[in-house]
């Protein structure tokens, strides 16, 4: 019996689900013979509390139509439309791509166009996506301080701090705005996704500028608490080492000059001063204040140093012994309520995000349903030993209280 094509089929299903705007600039899809009007949300709709559902120790986001917006570069000029979207992003397959031009969830310049169409330079493109977001953990986004003109909240591990990549509601951003009404928020730093800690976050444009130019200038002491691999040395350590990031790899690397000087070195310049806090002799508390601010920076220089974090896999060296690295695993540490980031501090989960059993739409064209949880996503969490506790500038302090696994007894 022949087969039919996803493209075939997801071109019979939803070929009448052809996005236009209305005139209060919402977005419409027509379906057979009723109208329903769908929100085909942008940047601009901001997070609601209706929008999480919560299970199994989760925080998901409600899947939501979208609109992906992009601007024709020189680079894709001359392509067909199928052929940008399938050179350029690989998460779909070809097939979907040819549907999705077909039933206009692809168009450009706000308009329908064939399979066979070629772009220009400059050009809006307009992809209209159910959006799934990677889940994150639980924990509460536990506001430390109020102010006029700054709050200042423990950030949990697993959360991202702004919209970035798949992520947009599930971060601390969106949901302070979801949960608290707070907007607009402006972070002042920048805290890795799986970091847990002090966030500091200014409440207008102009504070958070008096903040950027004070770290800019070097007035800002940035203190962090980290869980290492071994028994680090008693005396304060100084790592003077550039710090070289592949965005590609999503890794940072120590780069340290030859001492004929021959090659020149890689990387931005970046250094840390660590000091012991106590150590059992198999692993170590350590203080780590960064001078500079690069990527992954204190992570890349416990490493360079031989005392990488004890649950780091990005970073941890393949002859590490399982003895040297006993103790709860990332994936593990982040799934134990009783070694969250920061007990005590608020970050457990909370008893408002009980598991929910809300059901979410499911879209003919989207190839995540029916999961929640976008394709591919790896449920084994990670939750680093890193922990930011203190930021101090000219006549300001701000603390967040050190999490649970900071105590080695």
């Amino acid at each position: 019996m022949p087969t039919t094509s996803f493209a075939s089929r997801a071109l019979q299903i939803c070929k009448n689900l052809i996005p236009n705007r209305n005139k209060r600039g919402k977005m419409k899809r027509k379906i057979e013979e009723t109208d329903m009007e769908i929100v085909w949300q942008s940047p601009a709709n901001p997070p609601e509390r209706k929008d999480y559902i919560f299970r199994n120790g989760r925080r998901h986001v409600r899947p939501y139509y979208f609109e992906f917006i992009a601007h024709v570069k020189n680079r894709w000029a001359g392509k067909t439309i199928v052929d940008l979207f399938t050179d350029e992003f690989k998460g779909r397959n070809r097939d979907y791509y040819i549907s999705a031009v077909k039933c206009g969830r692809i168009q450009v310049d706000g308009q329908l166009v064939p399979v066979s169409f070629i772009v220009k330079p400059s050009q809006k493109i307009s992809h209209f996506l159910h959006r799934h977001e990677p889940p994150v953990m639980t924990w509460d986004v536990k506001i430390l301080e109020t102010e006029p003109d700054v709050v200042t909240i423990c950030k949990p591990a697993s959360v991202p701090v702004h919209p970035c990549g798949q992520y947009r509601k599930n971060t601390v951003v969106g949901i302070l705005q979801a949960e608290h009404g707070l907007a607009p928020l402006f972070p002042i730093h920048r805290l890795d996704r799986l970091v847990s800690g002090l966030l500091i976050l200014a409440r207008s444009a102009a504070q958070a500028d008096i903040f950027r130019q004070q770290i800019e200038g070097g007035m800002v002491h940035k203190q962090y608490i980290a869980r290492v691999i071994g028994e680090f040395p008693e005396e304060e350590q100084v790592v003077d080492a550039n710090i070289n990031h592949n965005a590609r790899e999503g890794r940072s690397s120590a780069e340290v000059g030859d001492s004929c000087g021959d090659a020149p070195t890689k990387g931005k310049t970046a250094c840390t001063k660590f000091t012991r806090i106590s150590t059992n002799g198999i692993q170590s508390i350590v203080l780590c204040e960064p001078v500079t601010g690069r990527t992954h920076q204190i992570r890349v220089h416990l490493q360079h140093a031989g005392h990488p974090i004890a649950n780091d896999m990005l970073y941890l060296s393949k002859h590490v012994s399982d003895r040297s690295a006993e103790g709860m695993g990332a994936d593990r540490a982040a799934a134990n309520p009783d070694h969250s980031p920061a007990s005590g501090v608020g970050e457990n989960k909370s008893a408002s995000h009980e598991d929910s059993g809300e059901d979410f739409s499911i879209d003919p064209m989207c190839t995540n349903c029916p999961s929640l949880a976008p394709k591919g996503y790896d449920y084994h969490e990670e939750a680093l030993w890193l922990h930011c506790f203190r930021y101090s500038g000219p006549g300001w302090v701000y603390e967040c209280p050190h999490p649970d696994w900071a105590s080695l007894s």
